[in-house]
C-alpha cells in the first residue's frame, strides 16, 4: 500500500508476500488439473480429516521448485531497462580497461622516443650526419605513432558522447515509469467461517516489516479458539516466530499454493473490496490511512453481505448467531 494516495487513482495491485501482480493464464478447455483443495469435495471425510490431507498434500507440493510469476508490463519494462543499463555499464568497464592498456602502451612509446632523442643529442655532429637517414626514419615512425594516438583520442571522445547519450536516454525512460518511494504494509486477517475481519494492522516499515511484528499483531488479534490459520508461503508466515505462536496457541498453519491467490478466495476478495473502497480516498500520512482502515473495518463487519452462508446478515451479526446457537 503506498504511503500516500490521491483520490480516484488506480491502486497498484500487490499479491501476498511476493510484492508482484500475479497473472494466472486461463486453463485449456480440455485440461484436467488436480490440486490439494479437491479433498474437500469428498463427502466421506469430515473437516478435520480433509484438512489433514490437504496440509499433507500442500507440504508435498511446497517441496517442488518454485515457478516465477509473470511480471507486470511496468515491471518487465523496468527490468529490461535495468538490464540494458547493466550491459552498458559492463561495456563501459571493458572500454576503460582497453583505454588503460592503450595509455600504458603510449607511455612506453613516448619514453622510448624521449630516450632516443636524448641519445641523438648526446652524439657528435659527425655521428648525427652519418645516421641522418636513420634519424629521419625514426622521426617518421614517431609522427605516425602520434597520428595513431590522436585518432584514438578522437575516437574515445565520440565513444564518450555516445555513451553519455545512451545512459541519459535510459535514465529518462526509467524516470517516466511510475515509482512509489514509500510503502506501507497492511496485514489482512479474515475469519473464513463468519467473513469477519478481525483486524487490519498497519506497518510503517512497509516491505521491511519483520516476522516479529507480524507475529505480535497476530498474537493480539487471533481468537483463542482458532484451529487453522491459512497463510501464504511468505517468510513472515514460515519464520520461527509464527511457529512458536502456533505451538503456544495450539493451531496449525495451513500452507497455500504459491502464486495461486484464489486458493484463499475469501481473503483475496476482501483485499479487492478494501482496494476498491480506498480508491477514491485520500491520505498523506500513516495516521490518516490508519483512520480510514478503522472506518472501513466498522463498515465491513456491520454491513449486510451476499454470501450464501450469511444470507444477507452482516459478519458481526452472523458471528453472534453462531455463538448463540
Amino acid at each position: 500500500m503506498p504511503a500516500s494516495h490521491a483520490a480516484v487513482q488506480a491502486l497498484p495491485a500487490v499479491s501476498g508476500s511476493s510484492g508482484r501482480l500475479v497473472v494466472s493464464p486461463l486453463p485449456a478447455e480440455q485440461e484436467t488439473k488436480t490440486y490439494p483443495g479437491q479433498v474437500f469435495a469428498n463427502p466421506d471425510l469430515d473437516y478435520d480429516q480433509a484438512m489433514s490431507q490437504y496440509i499433507a498434500a500442500r507440504q508435498s507440493q511446497a517441496a517442488q521448485p518454485a515457478v516465477r510469476p509473470t511480471p507486470s508490463p511496468e515491471q518487465a519494462q523496468r527490468q529490461a531497462l535495468r538490464q540494458k543499463e547493466e550491459a552498458l555499464r559492463i561495456a563501459r568497464r571493458q572500454e576503460r580497461e582497453k583505454r588503460r592498456q592503450q595509455e600504458a602502451a603510449w607511455r612506453q612509446i613516448r619514453q622510448e622516443r624521449q630516450a632516443q632523442v636524448a641519445q641523438e643529442q648526446a652524439q657528435s655532429r659527425q655521428e648525427r650526419q652519418a645516421k641522418r637517414q636513420e634519424r629521419r626514419a625514426a622521426l617518421a615512425h614517431w609522427q605516425a605513432q602520434k597520428r595513431v594516438r590522436q585518432e584514438q583520442l578522437a575516437e574515445q571522445k565520440l565513444q564518450d558522447a555516445a555513451w553519455r547519450q545512451e545512459r541519459q536516454q535510459i535514465r529518462q525512460e526509467l524516470a517516466v515509469l511510475p515509482v512509489v518511494v514509500v510503502w506501507l504494509a497492511i496485514l489482512v486477517i479474515v475469519d473464513n467461517a463468519t467473513r469477519q475481519c478481525l483486524g487490519l494492522p498497519l506497518f510503517v516499515a512497509g516491505p521491511h516489516v519483520t516476522a516479529e511484528l507480524v507475529s505480535e499483531a497476530l498474537r493480539e488479534l487471533l481468537p483463542p479458539e482458532l484451529r487453522y490459520l491459512l497463510a501464504d508461503g511468505g517468510v513472515h508466515f514460515t519464520a520461527k516466530e509464527l511457529q512458536a505462536l502456533a505451538q503456544g496457541r495450539g493451531f496449525v498453519r495451513v500452507p497455500l499454493p504459491r502464486h495461486r491467490p484464489r486458493t484463499n478466495g475469501i481473503a483475496e476478495r476482501f483485499v479487492r473490496r478494501l482496494k476498491e473502497w480506498l480508491a477514491d480516498k485520500t491520505w498523506c500520512t500513516a495516521e490518516e490511512l490508519r483512520a480510514l482502515l478503522a472506518r472501513f473495518l466498522r463498515e465491513y463487519n456491520h454491513s449486510p453481505h451476499q454470501g450464501r452462508e450469511l444470507q444477507g446478515l452482516s459478519p458481526h451479526e452472523y458471528a453472534n448467531r453462531l455463538w448463540l446457537a
